[in-house]
């Protein structure tokens, strides 16, 4: 009896806390394309779980085609990169506008149109890390709370589109995680970053493998992920 191959899973982002947690996760049953930012830190990543590296400028979604159309197979692509810029709609320009978008939702957008083909023939999934700010947009969050929202919608239309094809389609919205993206928010918040209050990087990771792993008769849409009681 030959055993099916191992999922091939596209994590980008994979060079911050989820996205590192979430690919020393999956290492040892998924073969892994991860894309992140600092050459250096993603070789590294790579040569420790046997992965090949995907250098994608995600503020430029016209130039993924040369490296996208040399890949293989590709079963999931997680969305976990992301940037984040705090101030009010009064006081940010519309560089920090386009940038955000663009990064947070243009490029989850191109990088599955490119991706959808072999994501149909595996029947595999399209995850969006998304936040608490696409769910409720709060005072200096606008341009942030913008992309989300948007990336929430990007995910609510791909998943009826992509149904007939057997992909799967979930947004998972993590609540404050212990990541230096978010100590970098806290301190453009002017607060104490405070770890021990927050989920850690493995845990919204086994909820992300939970969300791609999950029995083949269920399609879980929106997962939402607080801290608990400790």
């Amino acid at each position: 009896m030959t055993s099916s191959p191992r999922p091939v899973t596209l994590v980008t982002g994979a060079t911050g806390g989820i996205g590192t947690a979430l690919a020393r996760a999956l290492a040892q049953t998924h073969d892994l394309i991860l894309h992140g930012r600092g050459g250096e830190r993603l070789e590294a990543l790579c040569a420790e779980l046997g992965a090949l590296p995907l250098a994608l400028d995600l503020t430029r979604p016209d130039t993924f085609a040369p490296a996208l159309s040399a890949l293989g197979r590709v079963t999931n692509v997680v969305h976990n990169a992301g940037v984040v810029e705090l101030g009010a709609v009064a006081e940010q320009e519309h560089a920090t506008w386009t940038h955000t978008l663009a990064v947070n939702v243009v490029a989850p957008a191109e990088l599955t149109r490119w991706l959808l083909p072999r994501v149909r023939e595996e029947r595999g999934a399209v995850v969006f890390v998304n936040s608490g700010a696409g769910l409720r947009a709060n005072p200096g969050w606008a341009s942030y709370a913008a992309s989300k929202f948007a990336l929430r919608a990007l995910a609510d239309a791909l998943r009826e589109e992509e149904a007939p094809h057997g992909v799967r389609v979930c947004t998972v919205y993590p609540g404050r995680t212990a990541t230096p993206m978010q100590q970098s928010v806290r301190a453009q918040e002017g607060g104490a970053y405070q770890p021990d209050a927050y989920l850690t990087p493995e845990t919204v990771a086994a909820t992300l493998r939970f969300v791609l792993e999950a029995p083949r008769d269920a399609v879980l849409t929106d997962v939402t992920v607080r801290p608990g009681v400790r």
